[in-house]
């Protein structure tokens, strides 16, 4: 038997017991996906439902908030490049608020997510930031899990307000001649997120009945 006959057969059958391999590996990752992925789709909507409970208190709405949701196209207004979800609260049947994404651009290290609820008469119920990376023990306090005054958070102060209250002219940080506070030395920050804010209850305003009348699931 030649060297060469014998190295194409160790070759044949090294490649032979890679293919095995890779078969039996995948099926074993899939059937490991099919088993995990109930419980990992119940994190999800569970992590969703808790960072909406933070915005909008549950006794405000009786629906099924996630599967009463509308897709968005890009919106500039929310900063939304790719688009996004807005979720619509209900109760006994009426429109009560609107949940949104949104995205302030102009963060001080870049885009800051944020989830912010709007009641239909344009009062803020809650803001919440849900990704940025604005600079640790300076910029970061617009997130409440890293602002040190736990009794009082800065973005707390955007709940229970509107135009109404405070007009557009006036929805500023007061370095900017607005009505909203800042920390010393991280005025960016701030100013993003209360100016995204400013946007977001604009939009929720001119866009209320449209939302609302979007079939469940649908796009604006």
């Amino acid at each position: 038997m030649s060297a060469r006959y014998t190295a194409a057969r160790t070759s044949v059958r090294t490649a032979g017991i890679m293919v095995l391999f890779t078969v039996v590996f995948t099926a074993l990752m899939s059937a490991t996906f099919e088993l995990t992925r109930p419980a990992i789709e119940a994190s999800a909507l569970e992590g969703k439902m808790r960072l909406i409970r933070e915005v909008l208190p549950p006794s405000s709405y009786d629906n099924m908030l996630l599967d009463d949701s509308v897709t968005l196209g890009p919106t500039p207004e929310l900063g939304l490049d790719q688009g996004g979800h807005i979720y619509r609260a209900r109760l006994a049947d009426q429109p009560a608020a609107l949940v949104m994404e949104v995205v302030a651009p102009d963060g001080y290290a870049g885009r800051i997510q944020l989830v912010i609820a709007v009641g239909v008469d344009g009062r803020v119920s809650g803001v919440r930031v849900t990704g940025h990376r604005e600079t640790p023990g300076l910029g970061d306090y617009i997130d409440p899990n890293k602002d040190r005054n736990k009794s009082q958070p800065w973005i707390g102060q955007f709940s229970g307000v509107s135009f109404t209250d405070v007009g557009t002219e006036k929805w500023k940080v007061k370095r900017d001649g607005g009505t909203f506070t800042y920390r010393s030395g991280a005025t960016i920050s701030a100013r993003a997120v209360t100016n995204a804010t400013a946007r977001a209850v604009d939009y929720a305003i001119r866009q209320r009945d449209a939302l609302f009348a979007v079939q469940a699931g649908g796009r604006l």
